[in-house]
Parts: structure tokens; sequence; C-alpha cells
């Protein structure tokens, strides 16, 4: 039987979330603003919503990574009829389906997860990788995942994660948008950091 070593387990989901609670209300000026310049400019205070009702869930241990995933979902549903909040929505629940019954994550299941969540926000939202949106980014954090050592631990995944979504960022920053809003200042948007793959960045420095 493959042993897995162990990245993240319901008590460790509990505390990233509580970090990622943080740095979304402290992104939200940013995020708001970078979002004005293509968009709505209300993704800072999606997000800030969004992670208030994540931050109820605090008031109970978590369960299992299943149920901790499940409640994400609901609680960033419940927060706007964005289509960010929505997505976000999508997101926990296909990572909440994948995950299923098991207790804790190694590397591969992290991979897993992300790749399977950047698919379902495909099906969901019509974006495809190359659109530069959020999508990109996950793809580029998956993948640096896949090659970073297995046995490495924690940390050093972090900053691997950290450094796919930046990296996404710089291929992306100098083309323009293909989808959304956005699209419609495709010109404009050229030489512009893409607001949903700043907020992913923000995310994975937290998490």
């Amino acid at each position: 039987m493959q042993t897995v070593t162990p990245i993240v387990d319901a008590a460790g989901l509990h505390a990233a979330l509580a970090r990622w609670c943080d740095a979304m209300e402290a992104a939200a000026p940013e995020l708001n603003a970078l979002d004005g310049r293509l968009g709505d400019g209300d993704l800072g205070a999606t997000l800030s919503k969004c992670a208030g009702n994540v931050r109820e869930l605090f008031a109970a241990p978590p369960v299992s990574l299943e149920t901790l995933l499940k409640s994400c979902a609901q609680a960033c549903a419940r927060a706007s009829g964005s289509s960010f909040g929505t997505l976000l929505a999508v997101g926990f629940m296909q990572a909440a389906r994948i995950v299923g019954t098991r207790q804790v994550l190694g590397r591969d299941d992290l991979v897993e997860v992300l790749t399977g969540v950047q698919q379902a926000l495909s099906q969901r939202g019509g974006a495809a990788l190359g659109d530069k949106t959020m999508l990109d980014s996950i793809d580029f954090i998956a993948r640096a995942l896949k090659v970073c050592d297995a046995e490495a631990g924690p940390q050093p995944l972090k900053q691997a994660a950290v450094r796919g979504a930046e990296l996404a960022l710089e291929v992306f920053r100098q083309q323009p948008n293909r989808i959304g809003r956005a699209r419609m200042f495709a010109e404009r948007s050229i030489g512009m950091d893409d607001p949903g793959m700043v907020a992913v960045r923000r995310m994975a420095q937290a998490l």
C-alpha cells in the first residue's frame, strides 16, 4: 500500500482557512481597485463577504476535510450573486467531492484536487486555459506542485504554489483577457494583471 506524506488534514485546513479569511479581507481594497479597471470593481468585496461567512465555521471544530470543504462551498454560495463567488463555491464543492473520505492529503492529492477544480470551473464558467483567468493560475500551481518533491513537506510545497501563481501572472500580463467583462477591454487589459489571478496569488500566499 502506497503511503502518503501528509501535507494537510482537517485541523490543518481549518487553520489555513483562518489565514485565507484574513488574507481575503486584507486584499479587498487591492482587488476592488484592480477589478474596477476591467470589471465591476467588486471582487474584493465579494471575497471579503465569502471570508466573513467562512469565518463563522470556526466556532465548531473541523469534522473532516470533506465536511469542511462542503461548508466552505455553502458559505461562499451565500455571500453574494457575484460570478466569482459562485465559482468559488463550485471550486470548494468540487474539492469536497474529490477528497471524499480521505483524512489526509499529500502532494499528489493536492494536484488531483486542483486539476479537478480547474476543470469544474471551466465547465461552469465557460473559460478555458489561456483565457487569462484564475483557471490559468490554478493550472500553474498544480504543475508547480507536480514537479515538487513529494516528500518535501508543507513549506516547500507552499513556496512552489506561490511561485506557480506568480509565474502565471508574469506569463499572462502582456496578453489580453479573452473572457468575461474584461474581454470588452481586451486591448486595455494588455499589461494589466487579471484581478482573479491576483486573488489566487493572495490565496496561495495565505494557504
